[in-house]
C-alpha cells in the first residue's frame, strides 16, 4: 500500500499546484515579521531627561538649547562605566532663589540634593513618534515598554496551545483564516487604542492569532510537497521573514508615528482572508483523519493543476496511517523517543528565541543609527539561509543546527568582551552570532516538523514552539534589565543558552531523506518504515520490468 510520499510523486511533488500555495503562504511571513520586531521602532526609546516648566519657560526666553538647559537641571551619573547626565533624576531647586540669568552657562549645585522628575520629560525626538514618548514609559515606568514586547509572546503562547489543536482537530485552512481575520482586527484596533492598559490586551489578542497561523501556514506547506522539497520550502518559508526584516526599517523610516506604522504592517492581512479560497486543505491531514473523499478530490486537482494523472491504483487514497483521529499532548512525551525529542526541541526553541529576539532588540539600545542597523541585521540574515539550503543538502540536518548554536554562543560571549575601541573586530564577532543564530531559528522548526507524525504535527510543532514563546517573553526583560547592571551582560546570558543548546541538537536523530513519520510507531521504529519503504521500491520495480516485459510490441 502506498503512502501520501507516493501519491505525491504522482500528482506532482513540487509543481505548478505547490508553487502557487507556495508563493501565497510566504507572503504571510512578511507581517508576522513586522509585528514581532516592530518594537524597535515603535518602542525606541530617545534620549529624554526630567522636565522642569520654570527652566522650559528661561530656555524659550533666552533661546536656550535643550543642552543647556539639561546641563543645569540634571545631574551627572555613571552609567556602565560611563559618565552620563541623568535620565530620571534632577536638582532639587528652588529657581526664584538662583542667580539664573539669559547669560548663566553653569551653576554651582554640587551640594544641592537630587530628586526624581515630578514634571514630566523632555525628549530628544529626532525623527520617531512612540508609544514610549506618547505615554511617559520611561524611568520607573520603563518595564512597561519590556510587557510590549512580553505580552505579545504571552498571546503567541495560549494561540500555540489552541491553534496546534485546532489546525490538528478541524482543519489547516480554517486555522489560517481564523488567524489572519484576528491579525487584522486587533491590529487596527491597536491603531485607535486611546490608553496603554488596553494596548496591552489588544496587543495579547493579537499575539494569540499571530503565531498560530504562521506556524499553520508552515505545516501545511511541509505536508503538500515531497520529500526532496521540503529543505527549500521549509527554508525559503522561513526566509521571507528575513526580507520583512529588511523591510521593515524602509517604512519605519518614512512613518515616523508608531500608529501609522501599525495601520500600515496589519494592511496585508486583508488579503490573506482570501487564502481559505485559494490555498487548499492539505490531503495529508485529510487521510490521517479518515475524510477520504475530499482528499482525494483535492488530490485529483492538484494532480489535474499540475498537468498530472492519479494511477489507478491510488484513487482510493485508503491507508493505515493513523489509528485514531483523537490527539492529546501526552503522545508527545509518552513514548521514548518522542518524549527525547520533544523536550530537546522545547529548550533549543526557547534558546534560539531568547538570542534571536535578544539581540534583535539589542540593537536599539546601542546607540547607533537604528534604521542602518537594524536594515544591515536583517541582510546578514538572508546568506545565513541560503547557507543553510547547502548544508542541510551535503551535510544533514543534525550537524548544521549543531553547528550554528555552537557558532552562536561563541561569537556571543566573544563579542562581550571585546573592548568598544576595537569597534569593527566586535561588528564581526556580534554579526558572526547573528548570523548563526538565524541559521538555528530557520532549522528548528524545519527539523521540529519532521521530527513528529503526521496525526500530532500540528500539535508537536506548536506545544515545541510554545518554549519559543516563552522565551520571547523572558527575552526583553532579560536584556534590558541585565544591560542597565552591564551593557554586554546579556550576551554572556545568550552565549551560554546557545553553547547547550547546540549539544542536545546532538542527540536528535537525523532526518534527511527520510519520509515525514505517520505514526508514533514510525518514530519510536524508524528501521520499519525504511525497510517497508525499501521493500516498496524494489517491489515497484519488479512490477514496472515485469511490463515491460510483457509489452506487445505495436506495428
Amino acid at each position: 500500500m502506498k503512502n501520501f510520499d507516493d501519491i505525491l510523486n504522482e500528482v506532482g511533488s513540487f509543481g505548478r499546484c505547490q508553487k502557487r500555495i507556495f508563493a501565497l503562504l510566504c507572503l504571510v511571513s512578511l507581517p508576522f515579521a513586522w509585528m514581532d520586531v516592530s518594537i524597535v521602532f515603535q518602542g525606541f526609546t530617545p534620549d529624554h531627561w526630567c522636565r522642569d516648566s520654570e527652566v522650559v519657560e528661561m530656555r524659550q526666553a533666552c533661546g536656550w538649547s535643550l543642552a543647556d538647559s539639561r546641563r543645569l537641571l540634571v545631574p551627572r551619573v555613571n552609567s556602565s562605566g560611563e559618565v552620563l547626565h541623568s535620565c530620571c533624576e534632577q536638582f532639587e531647586v528652588d529657581w526664584n532663589t538662583t542667580k539664573l540669568t539669559c547669560d548663566t552657562r553653569e551653576l554651582n549645585l554640587t551640594d544641592v540634593p537630587v530628586t526624581t522628575c515630578k514634571d514630566g520629560w523632555e525628549y530628544q525626538y529626532g525623527r520617531r513618534k512612540s508609544f514610549v514618548t506618547e505615554f511617559d514609559l520611561v524611568c520607573s515606568d520603563a518595564w512597561l515598554v519590556d510587557m510590549y514586547q512580553s505580552i505579545l509572546n504571552a498571546g503567541n503562547l495560549a494561540g500555540s496551545f489552541a491553534f496546534g489543536y485546532f489546525a490538528d482537530r478541524f482543519g489547516r485552512t480554517i486555522s489560517i483564516l481564523m488567524s489572519n481575520i484576528l491579525n487584522l482586527i486587533t491590529g487596527l484596533v491597536l491603531v485607535v487604542t486611546p490608553n496603554y492598559v488596553a494596548i496591552l490586551v489588544v496587543r495579547f489578542i493579537s499575539g494569540f492569532g499571530l503565531n498560530g497561523g504562521w506556524m499553520t501556514a508552515y505545516v501545511l506547506l511541509t505536508e503538500m510537497v515531497g520529500v526532496e522539497h521540503r529543505r527549500t520550502v521549509g527554508i525559503l518559508f522561513q526566509m521571507v521573514y528575513s526580507v520583512g526584516i529588511v523591510i521593515l526599517p524602509l517604512f519605519a523610516y518614512f512613518i515616523i508615528d508608531w500608529r501609522w506604522l501599525q495601520a500600515v504592517i496589519t494592511a496585508p492581512y486583508l488579503l490573506f482572508l482570501s487564502y481559505y479560497w485559494f490555498v487548499p486543505e492539505s490531503p495529508r491531514w485529510l487521510i490521517s483523519q479518515k475524510k477520504y473523499p475530499k482528499a482525494l478530490k483535492i488530490t485529483e486537482a492538484m494532480a489535474k493543476e499540475n498537468d498530472k494523472k492519479l494511477s489507478t491504483n491510488i484513487q482510493t487514497l485508503t491507508v493505515d496511517e493513523d489509528k485514531s483521529s483523537s490527539v492529546s499532548v501526552l503522545d508527545l512525551i509518552r513514548t521514548p523517543n518522542m518524549r527525547k525529542h520533544t523536550f530537546i526541541l522545547m529548550f533549543n526553541w526557547f534558546a534560539v528565541t531568547v538570542v534571536y529576539q535578544g539581540l534583535i532588540m539589542r540593537i536599539g539600545i546601542l546607540g547607533g543609527n537604528v534604521y542602518i542597523d537594524f536594515l544591515m541585521s536583517g541582510v546578514v540574515e538572508l546568506p545565513a539561509a541560503i547557507l543553510v539550503l547547502f548544508t542541510i543538502e551535503r551535510f544533514g540536518r543534525r550537524l548544521p543546527f549543531a553547528s550554528a548554536n555552537i557558532v552562536t554562543g561563541t561569537a556571543c560571549l566573544i563579542t562581550a568582551f571585546i573592548p568598544e575601541q576595537i569597534f569593527w573586530l566586535k561588528t564581526v564577532t556580534a554579526c558572526a552570532g547573528r548570523f548563526g543564530v538565524t541559521m538555528s531559528f530557520l532549522m528548528v522548526m524545519f527539523v521540529n516538523a519532521e521530527l513528529y507524525p503526521t496525526f500530532v504535527r500540528g500539535l508537536g510543532v506548536s506545544v515545541c514552539s510554545t518554549m519559543c514563546d516563552i522565551g520571547g517573553i523572558v527575552a526583553p526583560f532579560l536584556l534590558y534589565r541585565l544591560a542597565v547592571i552591564w551593557l554586554e551582560l546579556p550576551l554572556i546570558i545568550f552565549g551560554v543558552f546557545a553553547l547547550i543548546a547546540g549539544g542536545l541538537v546532538l542527540l536528535l536523530p537525523e532526518t534527511k531523506g527520510v519520509p515525514l513519520p505517520d505514526t508514533i510507531d514510525d518514530v519510536e521504529f524508524p528501521n520499519r518504515k525504511k525497510e517497508y519503504i525499501e521493500e516498496n521500491q524494489k517491489l515497484n520495480k519488479v512490477s514496472q520490468s515485469y511490463q515491460m516485459n510483457n509489452e506487445e510490441p505495436t506495428e
